[in-house]
């Protein structure tokens, strides 16, 4: 690696760590003026916060991991051009092309971290930022406890709570009804259900089973039942974000448990699984288009380049959302949500890269 090489990538890695630095700060000091108050009410001890601010940090950070390189790549690209720096560069036999590649050096090793960042911390930082917030923010329930559960947990079965708690795992206003050719033939019900640890059974208080006949209906009531039923105890607590608390494996053996069940959230859950991988992708494609647009000294200065900049960034931005919500609101493929914003701006890197050379 040549001194250019090594200029240019340490000022790529420096940027980008300096930009993290100042921004994450800034992150959790907002947080902080919001939660202050209800820390202090609850009294929560400094190791806890502590912690919850290091999952922040990690969860603040790869949330908003493409825009702070983008960010990044284009300032100190812009510096560099305000100082004709590149413009020596390239007088001096240095093609565009050769130009880049410390940039693609920088963009894998940032790549790197963020598919490791994604796989393996942040799933760990959400579920610590989250049941932090519900352990002291929402009256001590867990981030796992949900209301009104309803869930599909194989072909003819379906499970309803009312409500669940997963610290004492009991539920309220428990239901399962079982079907044949699309038919109700078994309906159980009970005021709650628990889940006993130490012999793998439920406990259900006033147990009603129905069984529906073509003319007649059987019931058998008990005050007190002890059973076993083929779904989990996790199946009472789903959470609309636990796909973002899984590691990649756990990620991948959920997503096919819940297809087999059928679960209409699929969706939602491989937009998760996708993303881990089209997010190192997404870097590459945005330190080109950054390097494009800030490459070129412009009348204004880095002001121009950094407001064109940020708008681009929005624009990336507002296609990954607005997909998003598609694949999780209705049966758009979550894989062509998560592409197609690569894909269109993969074209517009090229577009600009092919200008930029010229």
């Amino acid at each position: 690696m040549k001194i250019l090489d090594w200029y240019i990538l340490k000022r790529y890695l420096f940027t980008f760590i300096m930009m993290l630095l100042l921004f994450i700060p800034i992150g959790i000091t907002v947080n902080l003026a919001e939660k202050i108050g209800k820390i202090l009410d609850n009294n929560v001890p400094f190791n806890e916060v502590a912690l919850f601010y290091l999952d922040f940090t990690i969860y603040f950070a790869n949330l908003l991991f493409p825009l702070f390189l983008f960010l990044s790549v284009i300032w100190f690209t812009s510096k560099l051009a305000n100082n004709t720096e590149i413009v020596a560069f390239l007088s001096s036999g240095v093609s565009f092309s050769r130009f880049l590649r410390p940039y693609l050096y920088g963009a894998t090793i940032t790549a790197f971290f963020a598919l490791i960042l994604g796989l393996f911390l942040a799933p760990e930082a959400s579920k610590g930022f989250n049941e932090f917030d519900y352990k002291y923010f929402k009256r001590g329930r867990s981030a796992t406890d949900n209301k009104n559960v309803f869930r599909q947990i194989n072909e003819n079965d379906y499970i309803y709570v009312s409500s669940f708690n997963s610290k004492s795992k009991t539920g309220q206003n428990f239901t399962l009804e079982h079907f044949e050719d699309n038919k109700l033939t078994t309906k159980i019900s009970a005021r709650s259900i628990r889940y006993v640890e130490a012999d793998t059974t439920y406990r259900l208080i006033d147990y009603v089973k129905r069984n529906i006949g073509e003319l007649t209906d059987t019931l058998e009531i008990e005050r007190r039942k002890d059973t076993l039923f083929t779904f989990d105890v996790a199946d009472l607590t789903p959470v609309i974000y636990i796909a973002e608390t899984l590691s990649y494996s756990e990620l991948t053996d959920f997503i096919a448990k819940e297809e087999a069940r059928g679960s209409s959230n699929i969706g939602r859950y491989k937009l998760v699984l996708y993303r881990k991988w089209s997010l190192p992708v997404s870097i590459f494609i945005l330190t080109i288009i950054a390097v494009a647009v800030s490459s070129i000294k412009r009348r204004g200065g880095m002001g121009v380049n950094l407001a064109l900049g940020i708008c681009i960034a929005m624009v990336f931005i507002f296609f990954d959302k607005i997909f998003g919500v598609m694949a999780q609101q209705s049966d758009f493929p979550p894989v062509i949500a998560v592409w197609f914003p690569n894909i269109i701006f993969g074209i517009l890197a090229v577009y600009l890269l092919y200008n930029a050379k010229r």
